[in-house]
């Protein structure tokens, strides 16, 4: 009690001084409220775009491994090719094989085969074009080139295997996209594909089905309509009700092309091919999966795993964790700045109040002789010295945080502006590719898609973790500058002050 009472008398004896440090804390306390909001505002929104954007894995052909077999002559080539085409593909229950694991929190995928129709006229361009030097859809979508010096046959070599598959297996007039559910229409969640008419299926394992505009058109098909598909193998046919027209977005390729690559697309439900395919075990399908893992720490083991559980050596596992990294790398940024500036004025901030604080002590060493030779020991005047500066420094940190509360909550929401509209409008932009514009039924909602809500102002910028992190800042502030009384007092000699006094 006795040393907190002396040292609010000194503090009030000597307001001049500590008013300038008060001054010059209040100030760092502001700039460092600032910074932190800054700094935990970048941390949520790197989390929140990493819980929204999914980390996801897909399978698709090898195709270094595939170059590496091709460099030991013509023989092998030919071999090669051939092995090539004996490959088995994979199948519905291997990526729900693979899909069972502990290091996914989802799994979904495309199931594709090809119909033809007795009453459905194809969109097709009026010149017929060579498929084994035409790039073709399907799978991953990896595009190949013709490898130099090689002849038509050997350009499949550097195709996906999926890619290939579908111009060897889906030889139907019309390719029929089967999806698990509503993660697996990328295409619509990125806009490439929207619903102008009608709304997306939703009984995946009903025949609905969605088509192309330009298929639409060519045969005046409307929402509510019936449509024919066949199978020409056993001239099975299946009737499937359109409750959706779509268009493509993504644009031709050259100017050759009268209809986009999606035209003669028909989307369904996975479940639907499923049933052809028990019709039919001979029809040609191909099968798309997307693995969603639960964090990039676990890609190298799921790998692993899949490789275990029997997947093919001329296939590997792609991720888009560089896409992720990428769209965060500019908020990273603002994050490793506003650290920067923190350090630094820290750093600085310390300097000048060890300065300031030795300047006080030697203005004070009559003082502290007088103390000393009254009796009061050097661990009172040290504990009294910097109790000073800590009340000192708590009020200036209390001030500082209102100041830098009310600077950072607009440069917080000026930071998170952008990216909430973002968020919003990319929500809404999804709903209304999929032609529900009033949103997705709570059993259909996309799994990366999270609910946003806009905020007029953001209350937890300034939070329980700021103040403490401010408390802590305040605390070592006042240890390094009370360094300079800590060592004073314990070298100063009492009488020896109070002789050059005299």
């Amino acid at each position: 009690m006795y040393v907190l009472k002396n040292s609010l008398i000194s503090i009030i004896r000597n307001k001049g001084r500590n008013i300038l440090i008060g001054i010059i804390i209040l100030v760092i306390s502001a700039a460092s409220t600032v910074t932190l909001a800054i700094r935990n505002t970048a941390e949520n929104l790197v989390k929140n775009y990493e819980d929204s954007a999914e980390l996801t894995a897909s399978i698709s052909f090898n195709r270094e491994q595939m170059k590496e077999n091709f460099e030991g002559g013509e023989d092998a080539k030919k071999e090669n090719i051939e092995n090539f085409n004996n490959i088995e593909s994979f199948t519905v229950a291997d990526v729900e094989n693979y899909g069972n694991s502990e290091y996914l929190k989802n799994y979904y995928y495309v199931y594709s085969t090809s119909l033809n129709s007795d009453t459905l006229s194809k969109a097709t361009d009026s010149m017929e074009i060579d498929v084994e030097n035409t790039e073709t859809t399907g799978g991953n979508n990896l595009k190949g080139d013709r490898p130099e010096g090689g002849d038509g046959a050997a350009t499949i070599i550097t195709k996906s295997k999926e890619t290939f598959q579908n111009a060897r297996n889906l030889t139907g007039d019309f390719e029929l996209d089967g999806y698990s559910s509503y993660d697996a229409m990328t295409d619509f969640v990125d806009g490439t594909l929207k619903i102008t008419s009608g709304e997306m299926i939703s009984n995946f394992d009903e025949f609905e089905c969605a088509i192309n505009e330009e298929l639409a058109s060519l045969n005046s098909i409307s929402v509510g309509d019936t449509i024919t598909l066949k199978n020409s193998t056993t001239n099975t046919t299946y009737d499937f009700k359109v409750v959706g027209i779509y268009e493509d977005n993504s644009g031709m390729d050259d100017s050759v092309n009268m209809y986009s690559k999606s035209a003669n697309k028909i989307i369904t439900g996975s479940k639907v091919v499923e049933k052809l395919v028990a019709d039919d075990s001979t029809l040609g399908t191909n099968v798309t999966p997307t693995f969603v893992l639960n964090s990039e720490d676990v890609i190298e083991a799921f790998t692993n795993e899949v490789k275990e559980k029997g997947l093919n050596d001329n296939y590997t596992i792609n991720t888009n964790l560089n896409e992720i990294q990428n769209a965060t790398e500019s908020i990273d940024n603002v994050k490793t700045f506003a650290t920067t500036f923190l350090i630094i004025t820290l750093i600085i901030s310390a300097i000048v109040l060890f300065v300031i604080n030795m300047i006080n002590i030697r203005e004070r060493k009559y003082e502290i002789g007088v103390y000393r030779t009254i009796g009061i020991s050097k661990l009172k005047l040290t504990e009294q010295f910097v109790l000073e500066l800590l009340i000192v420094t708590i009020i200036s940190l209390s001030l500082g945080a209102i100041l830098g509360g009310m600077l950072s909550k607009p440069v917080g929401n000026k930071l998170l502006e952008n990216e909430i509209s973002e968020s919003k409008s990319s929500q809404e932009q999804v709903q209304e590719n999929f032609g529900k514009p009033g949103g997705m039924e709570n059993d259909h909602k996309m799994g990366g898609m999270k609910e946003v809500q806009a905020f007029d102002s953001i209350d937890a910028v300034v939070d329980i973790k700021v103040i403490a992190e401010l408390l802590g800042i305040g605390i070592v502030l006042t240890l390094v500058s009370s360094l300079a009384s800590m060592i004073s007092i314990q070298k100063f000699s009492p009488l020896t002050i109070l002789k050059e006094r005299s």
